[in-house]
């Protein structure tokens, strides 16, 4: 699988990123044997470049995770986590995390943020302690969306005294929005942004200006959400945009968008795996999976050779603005 420089670091990532979200049981739970066997099919497709943090399952995602990742040869792969949340004991696994978290696991640690400087160091000890790693690649600021003069006068500038004494090969932030990643982008020297949701088939907010600005600056950007929380997975009545259920609107759009795939030959997932790549700041493409086969389908569809004919049809009928910037055409 193809790899290349996240921004202007020492970090390499390969064009598929393995999102662990999902194996930290987001929403649903996953075995032990289910998580190991994704990891180990995402090696064997060429993965690797793994994206975890201990939000993830409060803290079980890492912990997964790395059980794989310690068998492996560590100079051939890159993982990141993220600082701004800790995790701290409840003195009880009563309950579960699903109304607070999102995620299938006992209630044994609440998250309490925290952007200040020992926060940091505290987050990233937590998350070595869990992976059974020797160092963090990159280090993401996680939503800072309500605390971002926390994260940019304390969190980051801490971020930046262990990338310079070699303890982080990159700093970054991963947001949800394309706003305030952009703030980040003017006022500090991060390495890259993690953007979920917000450069896809459906969505191109990070267009307007992230992604210019981080062109120009020379920040790497990793694109997560590429099926928009599955509209654009499987387009289909129930199927939701961005965790909720998908507007009409919506939906029709993305049906458009299935039709024309088809008439190209091209899975609608290939396509939107494909997309994001027509722009130059973007690196890799994150996905979350929670198996084998989600694992393997991923490798699959974002090897698919997308004719360039269907990206003009795509902008001819409306489908895609005419401005927005598509990857070459691959035979």
């Amino acid at each position: 699988m193809r790899q290349s420089m996240l921004g202007p670091g020492p970090v390499r990532v390969s064009e598929l990123a393995f999102g662990a979200a999902a194996i930290g049981n987001l929403f649903t739970p996953v075995t032990d044997t289910e998580a190991e066997e994704a990891v180990v099919a995402a090696w064997e497709c060429g993965v690797r470049y793994f994206d975890t943090a201990p939000h993830y399952g409060l803290g079980l995602s890492e912990r997964r995770l790395g059980t794989v990742l310690r068998g492996m040869p560590r100079e051939e792969y890159t993982i990141s986590t993220k600082v701004g949340r800790l995790l701290e004991p409840t003195g009880s696994g009563d309950g579960d995390d699903l109304a607070h978290g999102g995620f299938a696991v006992p209630a044994t640690h609440r998250r309490r943020w925290d952007f200040s400087a020992e926060g940091v160091r505290r987050s990233l000890e937590g998350s070595l302690e869990r992976l059974g790693v020797d160092r963090i690649d990159i280090a993401y600021l996680h939503d800072p969306d309500d605390h971002a003069e926390w994260a940019l006068t304390e969190a980051y500038p801490e971020l930046e005294r262990l990338r310079t004494e070699g303890v982080l090969g990159a700093i970054g932030v991963g947001m949800n929005q394309a706003e305030l990643p952009a703030r980040f982008v003017r006022e500090t020297d991060i390495d890259a942004v993690l953007l979920a949701g917000r450069y896809s088939l459906l969505d191109q907010r990070g267009l307007a200006e992230l992604l210019p600005l981080a062109a120009e600056r020379g920040v790497g950007v990793v694109v997560g959400g590429v099926f928009n929380s599955g509209l654009l997975a499987d387009p289909k009545p129930g199927a939701t945009f961005d965790y909720a259920a998908a507007p009409t609107e919506l939906l029709l759009r993305a049906t458009q968008l299935k039709e024309a795939c088809e008439r190209h030959g091209v899975p609608l997932r290939a396509a939107a795996l494909r997309f994001p790549f027509g722009h130059r700041a973007v690196a890799s493409v994150l996905v979350g999976t929670r198996s084998a086969d989600e694992v393997r389908d991923a490798a699959a569809m974002v090897d698919h050779p997308i004719p360039g004919a269907l990206w003009a049809e795509l902008k001819e009928r409306g489908l895609l603005p005419a401005h927005i910037p598509t990857p070459a055409e691959e035979e």
